[in-house]
């Protein structure tokens, strides 16, 4: 069964036991914005958005993003993908997730600007 994004983030909201202006209130994201997300009238929100959710909830991003139709690199795709750029050979798992962590951090200040 394919879960919609906005079923699943209700259903994460619902379970915590969270409304939707409290979230707005920690995410800045627009209650109204929410629920529309939430009831299937956006499906596709940007990944700055999908992003701040992901953060506020402790989420993962990565389903986030694939539950909203984005591509997204699998893990060892991902680990390919550094150890095969510009001298990045011998890198540990921790410092891969770092990485990948502030290329998000990257992504997401970009988009806001």
């Amino acid at each position: 069964m394919n879960q919609t994004l906005g079923g699943y983030l209700k259903k994460i909201r619902k379970e915590r036991k969270l409304t939707l202006r409290g979230i707005e209130d920690k995410t800045g994201i627009s209650n109204a914005y929410l629920s529309q997300v939430e009831n299937g009238k956006i499906c596709k929100p940007s990944p700055s958005i999908l992003f701040k959710l992901a953060k506020f909830y402790g989420i993962s991003y990565e389903n986030l993003m694939n539950i909203s139709g984005y591509p997204v690199i699998a893990s060892d795709e991902k680990t390919l993908f550094f150890r095969s750029s510009r001298g990045l050979e011998e890198i540990t798992k921790e410092e891969e997730k770092e990485l990948l962590e502030y290329l998000r951090f990257i992504r997401l200040r970009r988009s806001e600007e």
